[in-house]
């Protein structure tokens, strides 16, 4: 079970407010990490310090592969059942144990990515690793299932007297961790955060050991989860009076031109006597300025219990946080104890309503909003489930190009850094839990997981599953009695959110009834039938399209596990044109989510091996965007668009017939083709246009049209052969702060600069100076080259290289030539540079 104080969670009792006693509030709790301090209160405020700090704890870990079943393989842990007898025995969590083979790591830290890929299907073409992207995890493969990570720390003398904990945001999956020799605790999920409060097993002014064993022998789904320490982890010091972790909380009720701020926490004293506090907060507008200050009443927080606390303030004429305008406030909460600040944190909100109606769709801030969205897994290509924080926004930045305005995290709770980025670039999210369920680690995952999120202003909606056909259907009678639970307990912890899961079936039974929100994957007369019967229940798609496509390729070929970028899709699915038809000209459909964004490792899909990841997504593992893309960006983007293809590369095939697509939001496209005109085709609304030509060397053109005006033109060129190499970044500089990345694209040009799309070059780099190379990636869904080597092939013209800033300043230099020495490529040199910036408190 994940675990959590019971104390800090179970606060009940009276609400002290500065105005009265009132009745018991269900405390809400935020998305508070902070993003840069170990002291949490800003230096621009009048507050005193606060005695808070929060220490990141990712980097000096050493790490080695144990054993699932060989106890001497696996450190000796298990060789007889006496291991737990005694508190302070395990060896390998105490100072003098030799890990001086062990390898260094840097969290987060995927070890699944690193491992080679193994072919298990066996004569039926049945796989066990299929749909984990073939990567040795599970109990048939013990010797790469587990991992132990180790590292010595030093707490000073100074801190004796304050509670220090351990926190994890997340790590796949079973965790058992040790302190100077002692057992302190298990966790046993893939996604959800947990925390051991370590302050009686620490040697104060020493040094300290802390070990973690884990356990990837089980997951918690049927796609690739990772494994390891694949999320942060913090080192978080208190006072002994202190907030309650996650739970703070504004709630902002708006009323005409101003809004309601209802502020509430509780306190926490661990100490041995009962201790009189007060909170008060102050609001920071988003440029920064003190806009409001509110304080509760004076109460004694009971020794060894918790006190919530409340009060209230109302700003006039707030900014709302919206899509195009993701205003954020902060909101300080401040303990205070005989005149003295005893603890405090910020707590990053935004003022907003939203609402899913079965008329209107879905209202943000009282307005008419299509949900343009995706669903998304967590891993990328290169690192795995182990992403830098700046990778979150480059995958949301890819989506917003297309006109994403939400996105889905399929099927878990995420990492706290996305729903940060949501909130600071106005991305919409439907928040699922990974596990429905009303059991206690069922419940304990979903009341964490809102909890720690539901001050963010970019969740809207709470998801408590996906496609769960037995409580849909067989098991109808308990699956309503366990969504009911969970519905409930979302409303307590969260009434301003709406509650929904995704469905694939009739939402008549079971776990459907007690949602606020029906939800409906693929099938759309399903969501048709059930408005005709239930026109009073708000809809949306929670999960579409399912469409399929390999980045650039344009023919279904099974000897090669590829399809086309046509209308390739699953029997179950649909093409984006198609499922966006239906719920983007719905006006009581609130939109949705269609499956994948990104592609992602594991499920391959429609075929086996060597293909190791899905061919879901409209842009590739990468990022790097498939035709697809182009449809969304033209019936979600807010700019004129037009996108043609194929390429017009297809030296062998002269004089044969290839289909030519046009995406254009634009009233007609006409096509040329070698200069000579195919004619114009009017745009169906929502669709595309299409011709037949007759290849020859040389170049399509394509050219849209509103009202007869000539607005956009786009080209496919016959390339000339490979000449060069071009390195390119996503960024023009980055900060030297130990975790920043650049993205860098690679790809082969002609003798004319032209790219081109049907290069599959081995390219091999060498990154020196102020950076490290993390990952390397080409989209290639049946590529089975190492993510973590200094060399990658292309996959039709173009190659990703991750490379993350160390802690020095300087330029960083990334190189790239062919491997193959004879190919005539020209190589390129790209240099990135590392501002000086000040990397966030860590443990030494």
């Amino acid at each position: 079970m994940s675990h959590f104080d019971r104390r800090e969670l179970l606060a009940s009792g009276a609400v002290l407010t500065a105005a009265a006693i009132v009745p018991p509030a269900k405390a809400l709790a935020p998305a508070d990490r902070p993003a840069s301090a170990a002291t949490t209160l800003p230096p621009a405020s009048a507050t005193a310090v606060s005695p808070r700090e929060q220490w990141l704890f990712d980097t000096g870990w050493r790490f080695k592969l144990g054993h699932g079943t060989d106890p001497a393989r696996d450190l000796g842990f298990g060789m007889d059942q006496g291991d737990f007898a005694k508190t302070g025995d395990f060896k390998f969590a105490k100072t003098g144990f030799d890990d001086s083979s062990w390898a260094p790591v840097r969290l987060p830290h995927d070890w699944a990515v690193e491992l080679p890929f193994v072919r298990d299907d066996d004569a039926k073409g049945e796989s066990h690793l299929r749909s984990h992207g073939y990567k040795p995890l599970g109990r048939a493969y013990p010797e790469t299932s587990v991992g132990w990570y180790r590292r010595e720390f030093a707490v000073p003398a100074s801190d004796a007297g304050r509670r220090i904990w351990v926190e994890f945001d997340g790590a796949f999956r079973d965790v058992i961790v040790f302190v100077n020799g002692c057992f302190i605790g298990r966790n046993n999920n893939g996604y959800a955060p947990f925390r051991f409060d370590v302050t009686d097993f620490l040697s104060y002014g020493a040094a300290n050991i802390i070990t973690l064993r884990v356990d990837a022998s089980f997951g918690d789904g049927w796609f690739y989860e990772g494994a390891g320490v694949y999320r942060h982890v913090w080192l978080l010091k208190t006072d002994p009076l202190h907030l309650t972790r996650w739970d703070s909380v504004v709630r902002a009720q708006l009323d005409g031109q101003s809004a309601m701020l209802n502020l509430s926490t509780s306190v926490t004293n661990t100490d041995t006597a009962p201790t009189q506090a007060r909170v008060r907060w102050e609001i920071l507008a988003p440029d920064g300025a003190v806009v409001a200050r509110a304080a509760s009443g004076s109460a004694t927080v009971p020794a060894d219990g918790v006190l919530p606390f409340a009060a209230s303030v109302t700003l006039e004429r707030p900014h709302l946080w919206s899509v195009d305008n993701p205003a954020l406030y902060t909101a300080i909460a401040i303990v205070e104890s005989e005149g003295k600040t005893r603890d405090g944190e910020r707590i990053a909100f935004g003022i907003r309503s939203a609402v899913f109606t079965a008329g209107q769709g879905f209202l943000l801030n009282g307005k008419v909003t299509k949900i343009q969205g995706v669903c998304n897994h967590q891993d990328h290509a290169g690192v795995g489930a182990a992403l830098p924080d700046r990778l979150q926004a480059f995958r949301l930045e890819v989506m917003q190009q297309m006109g994403c305005n939400a996105i889905r995290t399929s099927h878990n709770m995420p990492t706290p850094e996305l729903i940060e980025a949501c909130d600071r670039m106005g991305m919409m999210v439907m928040c699922e839990t990974r596990q429905m369920s009303a059991n206690a680690e069922g419940l304990a995952q979903l009341e964490v997981m809102i909890r720690r999120y539901r001050n963010a202003p970019s969740v809207i909606l709470w998801s408590i599953g996906n496609e769960e056909w037995q409580l849909q259907d067989k098991m109808a009678e308990q699956g309503e009695h366990i969504a009911r639970t969970m519905v409930r307990r979302c409303h307590e912890l969260d009434p301003t959110r709406q509650v929904s899961a995704a469905v694939n079936g009739s939402n008549e039974k079971g776990v459907s009834l007690p949602l606020d929100v029906i939800g409906f994957n693929y099938n759309p007369k399903l969501p048709e039938a059930f408005h005709a019967r239930h026109p009073d229940r708000p809809m949306f798609g929670s999960e579409t399209s399912s469409a399929i496509s390999t980045r650039g390729e344009y023919v279904s070929d099974p000897k090669r596990n590829t399809i086309n970028s046509y209308d390739g899709v699953v029997e179950w699915g649909s093409t984006p044109e198609a499922w966006w038809s239906f719920y983007g000209s719905r006006d009581w459909e609130a939109g949705g989510f269609a499956w994948t964004g990104f592609d992602y490792r594991g499920e391959p899909t429609p075929y086996g091996w060597p293909s190791i990841n899905s061919q879901f997504g409209i842009v590739d593992m990468c990022g790097f965007p498939k035709d697809y893309f182009h449809y969304y960006r033209a019936w979600w983007g807010k700019e004129p668009a037009l996108h043609v293809f194929p390429h017009w590369n297809w030296a062998g095939k002269e004089g044969a017939q290839v289909d030519v697509w046009a995406y254009s939001n634009l009233d007609e496209v006409e096509l040329l083709v070698n200069g000579r005109s195919l004619g114009r085709k009017p745009v169906p609304h929502l669709g595309h246009v299409q011709w037949k030509a007759t290849y020859a060397p040389g170049a399509i053109e394509a050219r849209a049209y509103r009202a007869g005006r000539l607005m956009l033109t786009e080209r496919r060129e016959t390339t000339g052969s490979p000449r060069a190499i071009r390195l390119s970044a996503d960024r023009a500089a980055i900060n030297a702060d130990g975790e920043d990345v650049v993205m860098v694209t690679v790809e082969v040009l002609d003798a004319k600069t032209r790219h081109v799309p049907t290069a599959q070059h081995a390219i091999a780099f060498r990154v020196s100076g102020a950076g490290t190379l993390i990952g390397v990636g080409n989209g290639d869904p049946n590529c089975l080259e190492s993510d973590k080597a200094a060399q990658r092939s292309l996959f039709n013209g173009y190659a990703q290289v991750i490379v993350q800033a160390g802690t020095v300043p300087g330029p960083i230099t990334i190189e790239a030539i062919a491997s193959d020495m004879g190919s005539g490529l020209i190589g390129d040199r790209l240099v990135v540079p590392a501002h000086p910036a000040r990397p966030r408190p860590a443990v030494a």
